[in-house]
């Protein structure tokens, strides 16, 4: 399920995150200690993930999945998280310059399989396509196993 502008409703959304976010990994302690509420491993059904310099990006296709973590906020760190997050990735609403998109896509949880709707930051559509033919695909989804 796909939706367009959650923000509109004021529903947060939780996060979901792949690469340098995830526990364990540098962005994870400098944009996420202290300000959520819950992290829970999840997968993105329909993206592959492909290797980046120094991060991964993560392509709508389907078939594929992408394993991360959902990462949910809490109440009173949700704004400065999602500007913070918005920064990190260099996204700016409409801009023609973004490397990535963020995008509300539905997640399952590892655990039980239930469905999560989420903010995903995925590959903006210039570099998803340039990805695509010339990549470096991380076959399983998972940013920790390329190591």
């Amino acid at each position: 399920m796909i939706t367009e502008e959650p923000e509109r409703s004021g529903t947060p959304l939780p996060f979901f995150v792949y690469g340098t976010l995830r526990p364990g990994q540098a962005n994870h302690e400098l944009f996420l200690r202290g300000r959520t509420a819950s992290e829970e491993p999840a997968r993105l059904p329909g993206a592959a993930l492909y290797d980046g310099p120094g991060h991964p990006y993560a392509v709508e296709r389907p078939g594929a999945e992408v394993r991360g973590e959902l990462v949910t906020a809490r109440p009173e760190s949700y704004t400065e998280l999602l500007a913070a997050l918005d920064r990190l990735e260099e996204y700016v609403p409409g801009g023609p310059r973004n490397l990535y998109e963020r995008v509300a896509r539905e997640v399952r949880r590892t655990i039980d399989g239930t469905a999560a709707e989420a903010w995903v930051y995925l590959a903006a559509p210039r570099v998803a396509a340039r990805l695509r033919t010339e990549g470096k695909p991380i076959e399983d989804g998972d940013w920790l196993s390329r190591r």
